[in-house]
Parts: C-alpha cells; sequence; structure tokens
C-alpha cells in the first residue's frame, strides 16, 4: 500500500494520466475515473464497475476521497433541506439546499463558526473556531451533487456559516476547481459570494477576473446603527465600503446584491430609506429585504407583514432599482438566513437558547 496516499479530488487528469501509465493501465481510465465522481458523484472505487478490479484496488492503494461526513438531514415542509455535516476533527458544519422549480440552489459554509459578531446571526455565537479547507469546502458542493443526482445543482451561494473572504484562499481554490474543466464544469457566474464587508476581499476579488457574483450584507446605512449589529463597520465603516464596491462594480459584469436583514424598530423608518437612498444610488445594484429570522433567545424582532409590505413599497418609490422580498426558506429546521449555527458543533449550546 503506497504511504501517501493522495486525495483524488485534488489531482488532475493529466497528472492521473501520468499514474496510469505507470500503472500499466490505459489513459482513457483517467476520463472513466472523472466522469464517475463529477457526473455520476460516485465516491467509491468498488461501484467504479466500469473500471477493471485490479485496478480499482490499485486505486484504492493510492487514492482516497475526503469529504464531509453527513450526520444528519432534515427537511422542511417548503422542500428546503439542512445537512449537519462533520468534519475529520469532529467539528460539524451546516448547508442548505433550497429546491425551486427550476433552480436547485446550495447554501454552503466556509468556516467553523465566524469572526465578525453580526449580532443578529446564530453562527456569531460560536466565534471562529476555524477555517474550512479547499476539500471541506469542495466537499459540500459534491455531496449535495450526489444527493441532487440525476437532477444538477445550478447555484452555489457562498452564505452559509462563516465569512468567505476571511477564508479567501481556499474559497477561490474551490471555485477554480469546480469551474475546471476536467471536473464540474461550473459556471462562475452561478456562484455569489456573500460578504459583510471584507474590504481588502473585495478588492482582491476584483482582480481574479473570476465573474462571479457579489452579495453584500448591508442592513443598514447609517453608520451608527450597522456598528451596532456589525461590527466590521467599525473597521470598514459605509463610505470606505461604497467606494470599494464602485471599484469592484467597474470590474465585473453583475449587479452587486445588497441583503438587507428588517428588523422590527430598528432599520425600517424614513430615515433608513433616506440613508439607504444616498448609499446605493449611484450603485449598479439590486438589493433583497429579508424578515429577520428568529434566533435562539436573541430580542431582535421580526416585522409584521403589513410592516414589510409598507417598507417595500416605500423602498420601491424612493429607489430606481430592484428590490426583491426574498422569502425565508427552511425556517421551521432553522435553516433560513442567519440560523446556521450547527448545534452539534464542538459538543457546546455555543451559550443561548436553542
Amino acid at each position: 500500500m503506497a504511504e501517501d496516499k493522495k486525495n483524488i479530488l485534488f489531482v488532475s487528469k493529466e497528472d492521473l494520466v501520468l499514474f496510469l501509465k505507470r500503472a500499466s493501465g490505459k489513459p482513457f481510465v483517467a476520463t472513466q475515473i472523472n466522469n464517475w465522481i463529477y457526473n455520476k458523484f460516485v465516491f467509491d472505487f468498488d461501484s467504479m464497475l466500469n473500471i477493471s478490479k485490479n485496478m480499482r484496488e490499485i486505486l484504492k492503494q493510492n487514492f482516497f476521497f475526503d469529504l464531509p461526513k453527513i450526520e444528519t438531514i432534515q427537511k422542511s415542509f417548503d422542500g428546503t433541506k439542512k445537512y449537519l455535516l462533520k468534519l475529520k476533527d469532529d467539528m460539524f458544519i451546516e448547508m442548505v439546499m433550497i429546491p425551486n422549480p427550476k433552480k436547485k440552489t446550495v447554501c454552503i459554509s466556509s468556516q467553523v463558526g465566524c469572526a465578525r459578531n453580526c449580532k443578529f446571526c446564530a453562527t456569531a455565537k460560536l466565534g471562529l473556531i476555524r477555517n474550512l479547507t479547499v476539500s471541506e469546502t469542495l466537499g459540500q458542493i459534491l455531496l449535495v451533487s450526489k444527493e441532487l443526482f440525476p437532477y444538477k445543482l445550478t447555484n452555489i451561494v457562498f452564505m452559509g456559516m462563516g465569512e468567505p473572504l476571511d477564508n479567501y484562499e481556499n474559497v477561490l481554490q474551490a471555485i477554480r476547481f469546480i469551474k475546471s474543466e476536467d471536473r464540474l464544469r461550473f459556471s462562475p457566474r452561478r456562484v455569489t459570494i456573500s460578504t459583510s464587508g471584507v474590504i481588502p476581499g473585495i478588492n482582491k476579488l476584483a482582480e481574479e477576473n473570476l465573474n462571479i457574483k457579489l452579495a453584500v450584507s448591508l442592513n443598514s446605512a447609517v453608520n451608527e446603527k450597522r456598528n451596532e449589529i456589525m461590527p466590521i463597520n467599525k473597521t470598514y465603516p459605509l463610505d470606505e465600503l461604497k467606494n470599494t464596491l464602485l471599484n469592484f462594480r467597474k470590474k465585473t459584469n453583475f449587479r452587486i446584491t445588497f441583503e438587507y436583514i428588517m428588523i422590527k424598530n430598528f432599520n425600517m423608518d424614513n430615515s433608513d430609506i433616506k440613508a439607504l437612498r444616498k448609499f446605493v444610488g449611484d450603485i449598479s445594484c439590486k438589493i433583497n429585504i429579508i424578515p429577520w429570522n428568529p434566533v435562539g433567545n436573541l430580542t431582535f424582532k421580526s416585522p409584521s407583514k403589513y410592516e414589510i409590505d409598507e417598507f417595500r413599497n416605500k423602498l420601491q418609490e424612493n429607489l430606481n432599482i430592484a428590490i426583491t422580498l426574498r422569502n425565508s426558506r427552511g425556517q421551521d429546521i432553522d435553516a433560513a438566513c442567519g440560523q446556521l449555527v450547527a448545534k452539534k458543533c464542538q459538543g457546546r449550546d455555543n451559550g443561548f437558547i436553542l
């Protein structure tokens, strides 16, 4: 048995062909292997039945699959599925699959926990435990693709646990892997990275020429209010964030999406609308408004349907941009925006009532 087994997910097709030649195999077997992994989502060499038994044994001796383990799956009444995934070090993360008639979207995590401490978010209660590896990030996409098969995953959003731009290199490497021709051939234009406003990461992303979409968790265009619920604003305040986003927009083909969580009696009055109009008015963008989803024992309140409709109508009257009300999916299984916390993480109760 080889002492230095390799994770086959990170072996290029070219290197796989070279290995096969050394092992007296046929080069076309590399295509067969990739077809099993990236088209049929089979992660077990013994199940690759059009490959000879002898070659399967050679592959098992030299390669392995490094994927998170699905611990539990919860299904919402609306079809949303939440996956609790166990990592090799017994840490846990969550990912969410959101089905629509024409789209299958996976919301994946980039960190175990998060350092940004947004006051309305369950993940923030964990603090940052660690970054996910490239394999753990890529593994989420492969696992949900296997679950969906024969249907295809259409969209990937980095909106799960963690701040993606705080784990920049691993997230970008995972994106490069999934878009490569000998793997998933996934279009980067169907990938969205959501950030709380990490300016250095946004600037780096602008230079990547990846053509992926950017979403910004804004939640208030008033510095004092944003400071209160998003401590990152004290480091990267709104005026600096806006200049960064204007620069980013010049280098991409897509409008920026602003995510605005509506919190009752906090960020939904006329002054909030005025500040929002000033902030986004000269940015090519759209706004997703999202009712705050209850989290543990946090004291924020969700707006009523009447308050949501009134706020939305006022926004549409005052802003000449697309405003979309994003209905919360999977709220009954704590899979909606801001609710991901991986309750088993480190065996802790995370300091608040779940």
